[in-house]
């Protein structure tokens, strides 16, 4: 029972070793262009740092017991009776509670009080989902477009959301925020863009409905771009021009 427990571990470890190395290695997302998606990214990370051991420790142990106790042929008995090891139950049973416990308070109640920490927005928008388009308002500006979303970096944005037929979601994958569009009712949501780019240059910068609304579903995309904020004066100097 010991070797075979002494050989378990170090396969579970070699495993863990090589997992965590891979995860620390591996870019899973795409860029992110907002302050937010760095938590976003931050606790996805942390997530999979943390559910590798597990991970691996299933697998070690299914792996060891399928190579070692397997039978040849069709078996012409019952194997032997299993009995439970009660130490092993209980020490299986706190680390994976403390491991629940330690996900609920980081990155769950950590990174959603960072998220939502209560700050002045810079700028409001207000975005109507409707089947199937997205329109975009800047009541600031008085400035009212269904052709893109232009935002300026490094400005912290109000995204108040709602939709006139059926709910769709308005997210923004680079931005890694989204929220549902309700009819009737606002919903809001922040994002703080870092990076200047468009949707020409990374398809990712877009808003895009993440919520099955009809035959149109994949019609509700519309371009994003942020400029600086002399290119964002100028734009909406534009369109208050060309109404």
């Amino acid at each position: 029972m010991r070797r075979h427990v002494v050989i378990t571990g170090t396969l579970w470890l070699i495993l863990t070793f090589l997992g965590e190395l891979w995860v620390l290695g591996t870019e899973f997302n795409p860029p992110g262009y907002a302050r937010e998606a760095r938590t976003i990214d931050g606790a996805f990370q942390t997530l999979m740092v943390m559910g590798i051991p597990v991970f691996a420790f299933v697998i070690a142990v299914l792996a060891y017991s399928i190579l070692r106790f397997r039978t040849r042929g069709d078996p012409t008995e019952d194997g032997p009776p299993i009995r439970g090891n009660v130490i092993l139950t209980a020490s299986w049973l706190a680390v994976t509670s403390a491991l629940a416990v330690l996900v609920i308070i980081n990155p769950g109640l950590t990174g959603m009080a960072e998220l939502r920490h209560e700050q002045p927005a810079d700028l409001v928008v207000k975005v109507e989902g409707g089947r199937w388009y997205w329109r975009v308002q800047y009541p600031q500006y008085n400035v009212d477009t269904r052709k893109e979303l232009v935002l300026p970096v490094d400005k912290r944005v109000r995204f108040e959301v709602t939709a006139t037929d059926v709910v769709h979601s308005f997210w923004v994958p680079a931005f890694r925020v989204k929220i549902d569009a309700v009819p009737g009712l606002v919903t809001t949501t922040h994002a703080t863009p870092n990076r200047l780019g468009s949707f020409e240059q990374d398809d990712g910068v877009r808003l895009q409905c993440a919520e099955l609304c009809g035959v149109g579903h994949n019609l509700m995309r519309t371009p994003v771009r942020v400029v600086t904020q002399a290119e964002f004066d100028a734009w909406v100097a534009q369109q208050r021009a060309s109404r």
